[in-house]
């Protein structure tokens, strides 16, 4: 069973983050999916993972109605108007309870909505009250434009991490880690604009991607025999997007690649594939110690036993050091990044200290701050730990971390979160996403919505990393290599950082010169808080 999102504060006290109503991630550009990110002229991988809306209506001023105007009139938003639904769905969800939704209106869900933004958003004075809602088509369009308008000091806006998501799809990543696509990730030319490059940065074993023999650094050229690389019509990109991010299992598509220049034609059917979030676990034995390692990419509810097997190999084999691999992982369940910082550091360099203080809105009374968790939560999934399970420690004061741009919210608070007890975290690879701000998704009639609700600071109350931790030793990624070789560009500088205490030099000249970025959606690049204290079920 999965445990139960309370998204109502007033209708159910309870405040936790996962599926079956549920939540969890961060996103920042994995490939594969319904809703993810497809290409496009502008931008390639759309901004946000969701289906296609009406467009935003220009804003109305001054014809507003009392509601859009002063939204405390609408009263109790959760009791009023949380599950009224213009199509409400039947049946049951994956859990096996009955969908909670009840006959309403599109007026009904809009309502819901600006309520729950003036109550819960960050900068909920900051949001626009010009707009009628008379306007608005459906409750994402109108979701769209209920966050704030400003921008930063270099232009960009203040909000970049506002979207939706379809509640099922949600849900099937979070407690089952279900994907569906190919099992491929993807990194792009920065921008995605054409000409396109397009390189394959890990393919999941056992999905239809590793079954048709691609491998780390393939480079997309043709799909069902359109150019992928300089398409840019209207139709094109329909197509492409359509074999890129199927919305359905089944259908398959030829994808044309090259590898060392020569060209290969695959073809390939979307699946719903199971991806493992914690790979690679391995001991690397040197002449000063062993040396853990794992790659971890992602902190949804399945990596909870994953890394507390992980960790207890660790314990168990003696390890001195750490190389924690998280170049691609963009965040998630904020509990299960206190247990990782835990399992690093141990009590002595976490007690009575604050893995994160969570900074809501004015009108909001102060959570108690996340602890350093000692023990695992127990979140649902399909191979759950059980609650209040120990957890294994290794007691480090220092740990190597791997990073790249992909590296994201919920990743970055184990980073600031163990500088904040003090412990060395030395950082190779690429600067992080810099996104200190998280969510609770709230689900309402079949679509979970992602709104910031909160910032977060460590112990000392460090929290400003809008610009992403810069490495202490940058090393392009190497795309050359698998993940996990000992010879692989990030890795192989980890360790020679750690031999020498010196940045290498020539890492980085296998490492590819373009900039790149992660393809994937923004649910898979944030962090979620559930409310202390609240069990599982």
């Amino acid at each position: 069973m999965s445990p139960t999102f309370s998204l109502p504060r007033k209708a159910f006290p309870v405040r936790l983050m996962s599926s079956a109503l549920g939540a969890l991630f961060v996103l920042a550009g994995c490939g594969g999916g319904g809703g993810s990110p497809g290409v496009g002229a502008r931008p390639p991988v759309a901004d946000t993972p969701t289906a296609p809306v009406t467009p935003t209506p220009t804003p109305t001023v001054n014809s507003a109605t009392p509601e859009d105007l002063n939204p405390n009139l609408l009263g109790d938003a959760y009791g009023t108007y949380w599950n009224k639904c213009a199509a409400p769905r039947a049946g049951f969800d994956a859990s096996g309870k009955a969908y909670p939704d009840v006959q309403g209106t599109l007026l009904d869900e809009l309502k819901f909505l600006r309520a729950w933004t003036n109550q819960y958003y960050l900068w909920y004075n900051e949001v626009p009250n010009t707009y009628k809602t008379a306007d608005f088509k459906s409750a994402i369009a109108y979701f769209d434009v209920l966050k704030t308008p400003a921008v930063t000091a270099t232009g960009q806006a203040k909000d970049r991490y506002h979207f939706t998501y379809p509640t099922a799809e949600w849900e099937a990543m979070q407690t089952q880690g279900i994907d569906l696509g190919y099992g491929i990730t993807w990194s792009r030319n920065a921008g995605g604009t054409a000409p396109r490059t397009w390189l394959i940065t890990a393919v999941e074993p056992g999905s239809p991607g590793a079954a048709a023999g691609l491998v780390r650094g393939d480079q997309l050229t043709r799909i069902d025999g359109i150019d992928f690389v300089s398409a840019s019509d209207a139709a094109s990109i329909a197509r492409i997007n359509a074999a890129l991010f199927p919305e359905t299992a089944g259908s398959a598509h030829r994808f044309t690649l090259q590898r060392g220049g020569v060209p290969f034609e695959v073809t390939m059917t979307g699946a719903e594939v199971r991806i493992a979030p914690v790979k690679n676990v391995k001991i690397i034995d040197t002449a000063t110690g062993k040396v853990g390692y794992l790659t971890f990419d992602t902190f949804n509810a399945v990596s909870e036993k994953q890394l507390i097997d992980a960790f207890t190999t660790f314990r168990q084999a003696g390890v001195t050091d750490l190389v924690l691999d998280i170049r691609y992982n963009g965040g998630g369940l904020l509990f299960l990044a206190s247990q990782l910082a835990y399992m690093i550091s141990g009590p002595e360099s976490t007690a009575g200290k604050v893995f994160e203080q969570s900074q809501y809105n004015d009108k909001l009374p102060r959570e108690a701050p996340l602890p350093f968790r000692s023990t695992a939560w127990g979140f649902a999934s399909s191979n759950p730990v059980r609650t209040g399970t120990p957890l294994p420690t290794l007691g480090l004061k220092r740990v190597t971390v791997l990073s790249t741009a992909g590296t994201c919210s919920a990743s970055e608070s184990v980073i600031n979160g163990l500088r904040g007890a003090d412990v060395e975290v030395i950082q190779i690879g690429g600067t992080t996403c810099g996104k200190p701000y998280g969510f609770t998704p709230v689900p309402n009639c079949g679509t979970t919505y992602f709104s910031i609700e909160f910032k977060g600071v460590n112990n000392k109350g460090f929290g400003d990393f809008t610009d992403g931790f810069a490495p202490t030793c940058q090393v392009g990624d190497d795309l050359t290599r698998p993940v996990g070789d000992q010879s692989e560009g990030l890795l192989a500088a980890a360790l020679t950082y750690r031999a020498t205490q010196a940045c290498p030099v020539s890492t980085t000249a296998r490492a590819r010169v373009v900039p790149m970025e992660i393809v994937r959606p923004q649910v898979k690049e944030i962090a979620i808080r559930p409310t202390p204290g609240a069990p599982p079920r």
